[in-house]
Formats: structure tokens, sequence, C-alpha cells
């Protein structure tokens, strides 16, 4: 069986010795033919399992279910994550350096290639933007969205730099490109002039058993844990940075809400971004509505808290693919958010829209608070329509596109 593969020699690059596996079936894809040996790139999965991490766990997972040839390739802190979720892979463990960002794309053009050759693969996946350039062998590069350059103030100067460049990079040299949205795939095309006969949509999926409906036990534990009691709330959960857009939920919020009788808190859920706009608009909430900002939450705690909100809001100015939206819906949270870029692919009519000014989202959340019939059916229908999407179907995506680069 696959386990976790390493060389113990302090060096800058893992040495390893690739060994057939002789209890591994041969893979096979759909079509009956025999796969490629895929090295899946996952040493730039953060430690916190943010989207790129549950989109690299997602896909690997649902992979491990199927007869494809997995080389997984990461960092030292989730070899063993990856040897348990994919037992007949072969992990192997970068160095630890790679732990630092300049590190690890400094290896991505050295010591990937070398454990490319040493394990045998036929196809790398590199998943999150950046590539090898000289990798030897076809290569498979996920963008996940393209508001780099539509909406280019969104995004740091550094960031947007960085992965404009990225992105212009694995569009003229990966041999195939994965979106997770017809709505990114057709940006690329729009703004980069890209060549749509080598660009492959794979929706993202959502993990029922992770992300599901709570029970009232589960809203409970977290509204304790946030100190909220019996007080309603309203969710949002993503990094706090501009093109979530939470400066005008906050003042939406507001309006929404400073004149009822019980206003319903508002909680600010997921990791420090770089929006400086956004303690400016909670300097102006009155002191009788209540805001929370709790960071990180428990990756356990995320159904109860998405699910037992009276609305979840995300009026994010656009998104590659809107995996909040998603597991919002898969919560059975009654889900507002806008319909631009992905948005809708996610949402379809299961979700409320908006536009993503605050008197809109006002008006929105309003109404959505006096229905709460509405609200109950938005639950149901997002909970129903988030069963389309499941990393099952993800997953033969990715084969048919690693097929595909073979062959290219």
């Amino acid at each position: 069986m696959g386990g976790v593969r390493g060389d113990p020699r302090p060096t800058g690059v893992v040495s390893l010795r690739a060994e057939h596996n002789p209890s591994r079936k041969e893979p096979t894809l759909s079509g009956g033919t025999s796969g490629p040996r895929v090295l899946v790139d996952a040493t730039a999965v953060p430690a916190d399992r943010g989207g790129v991490g549950r989109y690299v766990d997602g896909v690997i997972g649902a992979l491990a279910h199927t007869d494809a040839d997995l080389v997984i390739v990461c960092q030292r802190a989730d070899a063993e994550r990856y040897s348990r979720m994919d037992a007949q892979a072969e992990v192997v463990p970068g160095p630890a350096a790679i732990a630092h960002r300049p590190a690890r794309l400094a290896w991505e053009q050295t010591g990937l290639p070398l454990v490319a050759q040493q394990v045998g693969a036929q196809v790398v996946h590199s998943p999150h933007y950046t590539m090898p350039l000289r990798a030897g062998r076809p290569v498979v590069v996920t963008i996940h969205d393209a508001t780099f350059f539509t909406e280019p103030e969104m995004h740091t100067s550094v960031k947007g730099t960085f992965f404009r460049s990225a992105t212009r990079t694995a569009l003229r040299r990966a041999t195939r490109v994965i979106t997770p949205s017809k709505a990114t795939r057709d940006e690329i095309i729009r703004v980069l002039d890209a060549d749509p006969t080598r660009i492959d949509v794979a929706y993202h999926g959502v993990d029922q058993g992770t992300f599901h409906v709570p029970s009232q036990a589960e809203k409970d534990r977290v509204a304790a844990r946030l100190g909220l009691g019996d007080q309603p709330y309203l969710a949002f959960l993503s990094t706090l940075e501009p093109r979530k857009n939470v400066p005008s939920l906050v003042r939406a919020w507001v309006r929404a809400c400073a004149d009822r009788d019980n206003p319903p808190a508002l909680v600010l859920a997921g990791g420090a971004g770089w929006d400086d706009q956004i303690d400016g608009a909670i300097a102006e909430v009155p002191s009788h509505l209540r805001v929370l900002r709790p960071g990180y939450l428990r990756f356990t705690d995320l159904p109860g808290f998405l699910g037992g909100a009276l609305v979840v809001a995300y009026p994010s100015h656009g998104e590659g693919f809107g995996l909040p939206v998603l597991e919002a819906m898969a919560s059975g949270a009654p889900v507002l958010t806008t319909p631009r870029l992905s948005l809708p692919e996610v949402g379809g009519d299961a979700v409320a829209y908006t536009e993503p000014d605050p008197e809109s989202v006002a008006t929105a959340l309003s109404a959505l608070l006096d229905d709460p019939d509405r609200r109950a059916q938005l639950a149901a229908a997002g909970h129903e329509r988030s069963l389309e999407f499941t990393w099952a179907a993800s997953a033969e995506a990715h084969l048919a596109a690693y097929a595909r680069a073979l062959t290219s």
C-alpha cells in the first residue's frame, strides 16, 4: 500500500526511490482506457484549510475512490493526512523549507520536476495558478478566478501583480487549464484571449458529511461559543478582503436592522484580510446593535454556524466559484449573494440575489427578515441544489483533463 515516502537526509530537495506498487489497480477512466500517473502538487495548501485547501482535499479525497494513479507531494505537516486520505497514493513530503512561500515557489521550479521524474509521473497537476516551467511532461494548472484582471482594485498590488503574471504564464505554458466555473473560463477567454480548446471546467464540490443541515444542539453549541445566547444573527464566512464587500454588508445590516425589535447580531467569521474599510464601517454601528468578529471558527462548528443563521449574507463583487455560498447551502441556510460572475452558476434559483451596494443589500436583507416562509423555502432549495455539486463529479472532470493533457 502507498504510504509516506521521503529521504530522511537533510537535503534541499526531497529524494526518493519510486517503486511500483503491486497492490494498486491499473488506473482506468470512464472510457476504460488506462489513465496517466499524475503528480498532484499540494504544497500550496495553507494550514488553515481555506478555499484552496478545501479544493485540493476535496479532489484528492474523491480521486481516492477511483482507480487514479496518484502521487501527492505536500508540506511535511500534511503528509500523514494525505496518506490517510488516499492509502493507495504515493505521498511525498517536500523539504521543510517550502513551508515558506518564497522557498516553495523556488522549489516548484527545481525540486518538483525532479520529484516528477523520480516517481515516473506522466502529468503534473499544479492546483493554484503557478507551475514548473520545465517539468519535462504535460502540466495541468488550475486558475481559480479572473478578478485579478477584472477587479484589480480588490487585491493588494503585490498579490495582484503576482497572480496576473502566474495566470498569463499558465495560459501560455500549461498543456491544459482547469477553471472551477464557466464564468471564470469565459472571463479568461474574454480578457486574456485564451485558447478555449485548452480550458476544462471542473466545478467544486461540497462534503455533505462536513457541511450538513445541523441539529439544534449543533446550533446551540455555536451560539454559546460565540456568546450569542438566544439572540438571532446574520452570518458571513470568508476572508475579510475587499472583494467580499464586507463594509457594504455592515452598513446594509445597520439600515435593515437598526429599527427592529430584537435586532439580529452580525457575525463576521473568517480570517483577517487586508480590507482597511471594515473598521470604519463597524465604527458607525449604533451602540444597540451587536457585531462580532470571532476570526476562524472550528471546522466542526461551521454547519451549526451557517445553518443556525437567519440569513448567510455573501455580497461579493465576484467569485471564481463561490465555495462559501455552496457550503452555506449544504448547511441548510438561506443565502443572499450577488449575481456576479460564477455565483449564479452555484446558487441558481435556490438563493436570493442583490446588487452589492449597501442600499440594495439592505432592501434584500429586510425582505428576507420579514418573510420566514421565504427563508425556509430558500434553505430547503439551497440544500437540495447543493447535492448536485459533488467532489466525485469534480474528480471525474479532473481525470478527463489529465487524460487530455497526456494526448495533447
